[in-house]
């Protein structure tokens, strides 16, 4: 049973802002994924996929919600490779990184040497792009809900309540912020080709990211963040800049 009595404290509510909020910022390389991809379906069902993979994403948190703690004993080590230790979750994540690192270098190549016009629009499939999606949306989705657990793990004791109620709820909003801004983010995004190579470049470094976590090796991921909004600062002058020369 879920505890909606911790809604009704101070601590409850200033989290579930704090944890929606992170939760929002967590999805914002699914969205820009998920836009990347689905640019290469005909305009009908770009949508279409956008959608399905927003509610995937949405039930892949809900499902390992529901499923804490098997998602937090998959810590113990497997096995043992060039003394490092894998475990479940290491292997998601190793697989997941290598998969984003192999999906946005090709879509960068291709945007490089001009490919990406000649690409048959019949031939890439609704499917196609929802099983990438789905691949994609279990990493995010494993990295979303631990970072959850892990920021509500004291609040517990605080309270004397579950935080669980919290976390479904975080969950829920990110959802829905990302479902209705979806669309506008994934047109920002494929309008402009500069702005596209920096996402795919960002998506590049989420995989490595997620790789060396893998290996046992903890990067803040605010850095990367950080650098993400720096870049996009300087690309926004810099389109600007050309807008204005055009003007003048």
């Amino acid at each position: 049973m879920l505890d909606f009595t911790i809604l009704t404290t101070w601590d409850g509510l200033m989290y579930l802002i704090i944890l929606s909020l992170l939760e929002i910022v967590l999805g914002i390389d699914n969205i820009i994924f998920i836009s990347i991809v689905s640019d290469k379906l005909p305009p009908a069902n770009q949508r279409k996929a956008r959608n399905i993979g927003i509610i995937l994403a949405l039930l892949m948190r809900l499902i390992l919600l529901t499923l804490v703690a098997w998602i937090m004993s998959m810590t113990a080590p497997l096995f043992t490779l060039f003394g490092f230790d894998f475990s479940g979750q290491s292997l998601v994540l190793l697989f997941g990184g290598l998969f984003l690192i192999y999906k946005s270098t090709i879509e960068m190549h291709n945007n490089i040497v001009g490919r990406e016009e000649l690409i048959d629009d019949s031939k890439v499939s609704l499917s196609g792009v929802v099983t990438q999606i789905v691949l994609i949306d279990i990493v995010f989705s494993f990295d979303s809900i631990i970072s959850a657990i892990g920021m509500t793990n004291g609040l517990a004791q605080e309270t004397g309540h579950s935080p669980m109620i919290i976390i479904y709820l975080a969950v829920l909003i990110s959802m829905a912020v990302m479902l209705l801004f979806v669309k506008q983010i994934s047109d920002f995004i494929n309008q402009r080709p500069t702005i596209k190579m920096i996402a795919l470049g960002f998506l590049v470094t989420i995989g490595v990211i997620l790789v060396a976590e893998a290996f046992g090796q903890h990067i803040p991921k605010g850095y990367i963040y950080f650098a993400m909004v720096y870049s996009l600062v300087v690309e926004f002058l810099n389109i600007r800049m050309r807008k204005n020369k055009k003007i003048n």
